[in-house]
């Protein structure tokens, strides 16, 4: 998943004219910060997969991660390669959405999961509120922004 959402990832010269919050991280932080907290995320889907007791155990496991998968890949396309903050804005409440519910549907196996997956959570949270400081900054996106912009 790393890899994927990295290579999803192309900060260039628009994202970089963005007007960002206050307590926006420097760019250099999310690739380090992205990395342990998707180590975490690995090693909490581990533990559910080896708490399952059977096939359809692990297939819950696989359906939560699945999810969470898409949803993740999703928002960097939006965001990035679309240049629509504004409707990454609305798809990072399905993937904060989906990290709640991994916590939820998988923390009964194993406890530790909850405190492996509460970093993910936390992490979306703040980069949902960075998305929406994005585009209260920045609006209008796409067609609008075009005429507004006299593009």
């Amino acid at each position: 998943m790393l890899a994927a959402g990295g290579l999803l990832t192309s900060v260039g010269a628009w994202y970089r004219a963005l007007r960002k919050p206050r307590l926006q991280p420097p760019d250099w932080l999310f690739g380090p910060a992205w990395t342990v907290i998707l180590g975490l995320a690995g090693y909490a889907g581990v533990l559910a997969w080896d708490a399952a007791v059977d096939g359809i155990g692990q297939r819950r496991v696989l359906v939560f991660f699945g999810v969470n998968f898409f949803f993740h890949l999703l928002w960097s396309p939006l965001f990035f390669t679309w240049k629509r903050p504004d409707w990454a804005l609305f798809e990072v409440t399905f993937l904060w959405s989906s990290v709640l519910a991994m916590i939820i549907g998988l923390s009964g196996s194993d406890g530790r999961i909850v405190w492996l997956l509460l970093p993910y959570l936390l992490w979306v949270g703040f980069a949902a509120w960075l998305n929406w400081a994005v585009v209260r900054l920045n609006e209008p996106f796409g067609a609008r922004a075009e005429a507004v912009r006299g593009s």
